[in-house]
């Protein structure tokens, strides 16, 4: 509903966009203009028709006298409480006041224009008065629907942005997979349909390891043909793409008798897998401790395990094109095949050695297993081909103590596998820590030899440790003086039989 008082003169001011809001159910207010009273007894409730909703009321007010000549003039508006007043909470929210321009020049700078008499027109004051729901509606979505856009488009561009970088980083582990160098005789690119089907869809039942890395399957491929050991990296583990890509980069370029074979991988709607040959018997740590279902290993077969693991090394530094710092030598990334051929495993940490003779080392970030890490490659971060080294002495006592190379359980000088042992065999006590299930098989020569060669390896200064060359070599000859104690045993053995049958 509208109120108009119509003027016939132009006025010189108006009072725009007064919107008063009240929260009680009445409230009557007189408003003042310029010391002139533009309305009596106004009721916010009535013109809102219900509490907390803002209204606006337009006012055009003629101001005359000497004022209007001067270069500036004080308008003031006044807002009272009327009597009978039942509650004094409206407040202003808005003020707009702006001076009509002169209808001829279409100008403000001069002087006010004369007043024009109506014959409905006060004489002295003139008020023009509109309410309109439409233009509240207006004026709360011209308020309302910028800010609230803005705020709708800010965090649109937030949850694309996210998404963006999302997809491009999904994209991004199967572009860069994709585009490898992998010769296709060498390595197979496997679907996740093929994967889930030799999995039978990543059953629990065919779980056979779990790491850091994630989880490792038996599966069948090939139509069920093939047994398989299929590797599922879980998203955000320690072995990211950086080391999914680093292990096919290297085992699809390697092949030796002592190196666990790549079949393929797969990189397929986020999942990242890899396949290899099926290792029977498991790692090397299962048949040394911690397992009570595998029988424990003779000494003859722990010797030739360690042979061939030292040989799958050598290869990695000295055979490859380019030599090859593994970087993660333990016991468990030491495969057993159904013929108990060791088998090394898990390229995800390993790097290109340095080229160049010159070249001694190369600087990077430390990464490995606790209880393995070189103590120089941890403390100045230079990575040699003697950090393997060090790393396989430490397998080397674990073969022959029977323990892992932490344990917290023990006193403090037991706890590392590696300062124990180096202790032990200084103070020539070597024999009272080999484990109990190897008690009288070890020949003393024997014994001697390898516990010369695991403390080359532990040697603190890199550069005093032997190569794995020289490791191989040092193994093998252990192994000649156990046959050869073996054998002089049994050749006295069956001296003394002979001799017994003689005095018969």
């Amino acid at each position: 509903m509208e109120r108009r008082h119509t003027l016939k003169s132009l006025n010189s001011f108006t009072h725009k966009n007064h919107r008063c809001s009240t929260s009680h159910t009445t409230f009557f207010e007189q408003s003042s203009i310029a010391g002139q009273l533009a309305e009596d007894h106004a009721t916010v409730l009535e013109w809102s028709k219900e509490k907390g909703i803002a209204v606006q009321r337009d006012y055009a007010v003629m101001i005359q006298g000497q004022g209007i000549t001067k270069e500036k003039f004080n308008l003031s508006l006044q807002f009272h409480p009327a009597s009978g007043t039942w509650y004094s909470d409206a407040f202003l929210n808005g003020l707009e006041i702006f001076k009509i321009s002169d209808p001829a020049s279409n100008n403000l700078a001069g002087p006010n224009p004369d007043l024009l008499s109506h014959p409905f027109a006060p004489p002295h004051f003139s008020v023009y008065v509109q309410i309109s729901i439409k233009r509240i509606i207006i004026i709360i979505i011209i308020s309302v629907v910028p800010a609230g856009f803005i705020f709708h488009f800010i965090l649109v561009f937030f949850i694309l942005r996210k998404q963006k970088k999302k997809t491009r980083k999904t994209s991004s582990k199967e572009a860069n997979t994709q585009t490898l160098p992998l010769p296709s005789a060498l390595c197979r690119r496997f679907s996740l349909v093929e994967i889930k089907t030799a999995t039978n869809n990543f059953d629990e039942l065919l779980l056979i390891g779990v790491g850091g890395f994630g989880n490792v399957y038996k599966g069948y491929i090939d139509e069920g043909s093939t047994p398989a050991a299929i590797k599922r990296l879980k998203p955000g583990s320690q072995h990211g793409v950086q080391e999914f890509m680093t292990e096919i980069q290297m085992l699809s370029q390697l092949r030796h008798l002592h190196l666990v074979s790549l079949i393929g991988y797969c990189c397929e709607s986020n999942e990242m897998l890899l396949v290899y040959d099926f290792m029977d018997r498991g790692t090397l740590q299962d048949h040394l401790y911690n397992n009570s279902s595998n029988p424990s290993l003779s000494w003859k077969q722990r010797l030739h395990i360690c042979i061939g693991a030292a040989k799958g090394l050598h290869y990695l530094h000295a055979g490859a094109v380019h030599n090859i710092i593994h970087r993660d030598v333990k016991s468990t990334n030491i495969l057993l095949d159904d013929k108990w051929v060791a088998k090394v495993s898990d390229f995800g940490l390993s790097k290109i050695g340095p080229s160049g003779i010159s070249i001694t080392h190369i600087s990077t970030v430390v990464k490995g297993s606790l209880g393995y890490l070189d103590p120089e490659y941890y403390k100045r971060q230079r990575l040699t081909v003697k950090s393997d080294v060090y790393s396989f002495g430490v397998v080397l006592f674990e073969v022959l103590c029977g323990r892992p190379p932490l344990m917290r359980t023990v006193e403090k000088q037991q706890m590392s596998l590696a300062h124990w042992a180096v202790s032990c065999y200084e103070d020539g006590t070597l024999d009272q820590i080999v484990d109990k299930a190897l008690k009288g098989q070890i020949a003393p020569e024997c014994l001697t030899k390898f516990g010369e060669i695991g403390v080359r390896c532990l040697h603190e200064d890199g550069s005093q440790r032997p190569s794995m060359d020289e490791i191989v070599w040092c193994l093998e000859f252990a192994l000649i003086l156990q046959e050869s104690a073996e054998t002089h045993q049994e050749h006295l053995v069956t001296a003394i039989e002979m001799l017994e049958i003689s005095n018969v």
